[in-house]
């Protein structure tokens, strides 16, 4: 039997005594990193099982008109919200709230998909929560431990259907949203501009998501205060001012016709801000606040009105006789014409050019100057006045006042005049050369000519401005970006004033919406339209008598038939009701002159000899 020297005991022993040092020491140094040095993660990972975070979404940026009135502000309204779990726990827990929610079959769906695309976040099962449901949900809390209940901003607009094409809305942001740029460190779920002026000005009125922590159980379940164990409070979005007159819009929203398609919109003279933007048909807008109704949602995008639609800013329509003063300005500032020039061809009702061009008053108007032109809205003198200019040089020179452009108003969206740029543009969209006759149809605004309601606005704030407009802006900005430039001499802006003011006097075509205590300068349009009835246009502006113009005002009914009998008296009494409230006059006694004849009597200002006022150059 072989024994082990003593010495190689003692040699082994020794080895055993390092190596067991050694993983005692490797075994210390461990624990020390363990429970010393990384105490702080582990606390984090333990506080990270305990609470749960649930954001706070801030209060949204409170709009104002331009006299301080709120157009869209944040009141409280009710979230409930499922923390994060097993999917089938949650689905469990869906069908149990389901019933106190009114949740569809569809609605489960689809939080069950969003469950699955971020199974560690919050689910947000109802953003505007009535408080029956709320109170309901409230006295089962034992029932419903994972569900989490709490008082949120919620978006409210005052003025609801008067306002909603130009505030728009608010909404859940989506994946594609996401993705953006702008959106960028935006999370799911959470509440952003869709349109209007809440989506032009989406960054300054979010405002900054906070977080509030939940204490839960080993289950899930919320334990301790719902208000949370700690958070971060959210810091509320920027305030917005605004040129608009909220009082005014309720105004428009009041008179337009009633179960008409059409856009009023409403320029301040002296800065050039948007004072209305109205357009109909119209919607509530907080009615797409929260949870949408899948329903209503459905009829607003299927209705053949089309009341999403901004006719103000994206409406395209011939613009009809109100074109006529930028070919009566065109043609003065090419010398082709003189104000006091008669054309060769009196109007006899119908004009020959290779073919029959008829004016809209069959019977004529005779020998007329461009005063009387633009007051009678003598087609004849504008065929005529549109071969003297050119095809070419009406096309270049129009373009030079605007009409292909945009105005540049902040919104999200807003369409290009269209104008052809010469003869190809006829090649390229009906492969042929155009002859000269083409003009013709174009003088008088009609032909491949589309505009805005709103870039007919700009054009007239620069006349009323005597050359310039700046950009119509919503919000009230310190120095607005420059806008419209028109190169036009003074003499001849005045010889267009003459013929805007003699429209509102006896004898031309809007002097039957003429008002009593202010001056009108004004045109009236009847647009062709392929799908019915022509579209009615007024464009114009307004101011004391004898003075200067305050406000332009540009308003559209669709198929209207007479721009002088259904645009005119929108027009006319937008002006009145503004003026009336800036000059401190009553406001209940809005009437225009066919008012007073058809209650039987002569208004007392119908044959009063006004002053007519004169624009003089700046400076």
């Amino acid at each position: 039997m072989n024994h082990d020297h003593p010495h190689e005991r003692r040699r082994r022993a020794q080895i055993a005594s390092v190596v067991v040092t050694a993983l005692l020491g490797v075994l210390g140094l461990v624990s020390f990193r363990l429970q010393v040095l990384g105490s702080d993660q582990w606390i984090l990972q333990s506080e990270s099982n305990r609470l749960r975070p649930l954001p706070l979404p801030p209060p949204r940026g409170t709009i104002f008109d331009r006299n301080g009135r709120v157009v869209a502000e944040s009141v409280p309204g009710y979230e409930v919200t499922l923390l994060p779990g097993p999917a089938d726990s949650m689905h469990a827990v869906l069908e149990r709230i389901r019933p106190y929610l009114g949740l569809q079959d569809r609605d489960i769906e689809s939080l069950m998909r969003t469950v699955r695309r971020y199974p560690r976040q919050p689910l947000l099962v109802e953003r505007d929560a009535d408080f029956a449901a709320v109170a309901a949900l409230e006295e089962r809390r034992s029932m419903f431990p994972s569900v989490f209940i709490d008082m949120r901003p919620k978006r409210r607009y005052v003025a609801g259907e008067a306002t909603a094409h130009v505030v728009g809305y608010v909404g859940e942001i989506s994946p594609g949203e996401l993705e953006r740029p702008e959106f960028e460190g935006y999370e799911p779920r959470w509440i952003i501009g869709k349109e209007g002026l809440e989506r032009t000005y989406e960054q300054a009125l979010q405002g900054t998501y906070g977080v509030r922590y939940v204490e839960v159980d080993a289950r899930g379940a919320i334990v301790g205060s719902f208000r949370g164990y700690q958070e971060e409070p959210a810091v509320p979005g920027q305030d917005l001012e605004l040129n608009l007159d909220l009082d005014l819009m309720e105004w428009i929203h009041h008179i337009f016709p009633d179960s008409m398609a059409g856009a009023v919109v409403a320029l301040d003279v002296e800065e050039g801000g948007v004072l209305a933007l109205y357009s109909a048909p119209t919607f509530d807008a907080n009615l797409l606040v929260g949870s949408i109704d899948r329903a209503t949602w459905a009829t607003l995008n299927t209705n053949p009105y089309h009341p999403l639609l901004n006719r103000a800013t994206q409406g395209h329509y011939a613009p009809a006789s109100t074109f006529k003063l930028a070919t009566a300005a065109v043609g003065l500032e090419l010398g082709v014409v003189t104000p006091d020039e008669f054309m060769p061809e009196p109007c006899r009702g119908a004009f020959r050019y290779g073919r029959i061009f008829h004016c809209h008053d069959r019977s004529g108007h005779g020998y007329l100057d461009l005063a009387g032109a633009i007051a009678n809205s003598c087609d004849i003198y504008f065929y005529q006045l549109g071969l003297r200019i050119g095809l070419q040089p009406f096309l270049d020179d129009v373009g030079k006042l605007g009409f292909r452009s945009q105005c540049g108003i902040d919104l999200p969206t807003e369409r290009a005049g269209e104008l052809p740029d010469g003869p190809s543009w006829w090649e390229r969209n009906y492969g042929y050369r155009p002859n000269p006759s083409e003009v013709i149809s174009l003088s008088i605004g009609q032909g491949p000519n589309g505009q805005t309601p709103l870039k007919m606005a700009q054009f007239y704030l620069a006349l009323a401005r005597r050359g310039q407009a700046p950009t119509p802006r919503l919000a009230r900005d310190e120095q607005p970006p420059e806008g419209l430039t028109l190169d036009i001499a003074p003499e001849n802006i005045e010889a267009l004033w003459d013929g805007l003011l003699s429209v509102m006097e006896p004898g031309g075509t809007g002097h039957l919406s003429s008002l009593e205590h202010w001056d009108l300068w004004g045109k009236s349009g009847t647009g062709q339209n392929e799908t019915g009835r022509d579209h009615a246009w007024f464009a114009g502006f307004g101011g004391p008598i004898g003075g200067d113009p305050e406000v332009v005002v540009v308003a559209l009914v669709e198929q209207g038939e007479s721009g002088s009998r259904m645009a005119a008296p929108v027009m006319a009494k937008t002006v009145d009701y503004y003026l009336r409230k800036k000059h401190g006059l009553p406001l209940d006694t809005v009437q225009t002159l066919r008012e007073y004849y058809q209650r039987g009597r002569p208004a007392p200002w119908a044959n009063r000899t006004r002053p007519r006022p004169r624009p003089v150059a700046d400076g």
